[in-house]
């Protein structure tokens, strides 16, 4: 089992940036790659961004693409999302999700942090 813990969420005006921090803890010797979703109030969790551990391979979602950047730390297990231009509609709960080997999806999530962009 995987512990995931999320930090860095807060109040930003439009245009600024955040960053987040995800810090992995338990079985993470193995992991395959680690990921960032978000769900906004009344709307489905949606794919944001991931990153393979053992490779630097990144996935965004088209909405996010050259504003956001995940990136990580192995030797900390942690995985970080940079979030720049920051749009109202990107307020929602931030999820960090761990998938410990290819095939069958991510398997571990944190708590989430609220993010919130005003106009």
């Amino acid at each position: 089992q995987v512990q995931l813990v999320e930090s860095g969420g807060g109040l930003v005006q439009a245009g600024g940036s955040l960053r987040l921090s995800c810090a992995a803890s338990g079985r993470t010797f193995s992991t395959y790659r680690m990921g960032w979703f978000r769900q906004a109030p009344g709307k489905e969790r949606d794919f944001v961004a991931h990153i393979r551990w053992s490779a630097d391979t990144t996935s965004y979602a088209d909405f996010v693409k050259g504003r956001f950047t995940i990136s990580r730390d192995n030797a900390k297990n942690t995985v970080y999302l940079q979030m720049n231009s920051l749009k109202p509609e990107d307020t929602a709960v931030y999820y960090c999700a761990h998938q410990s080997h290819p095939g069958g999806g991510f398997n571990s999530w944190g708590q989430g942090t609220q993010v919130t962009v005003s106009s």
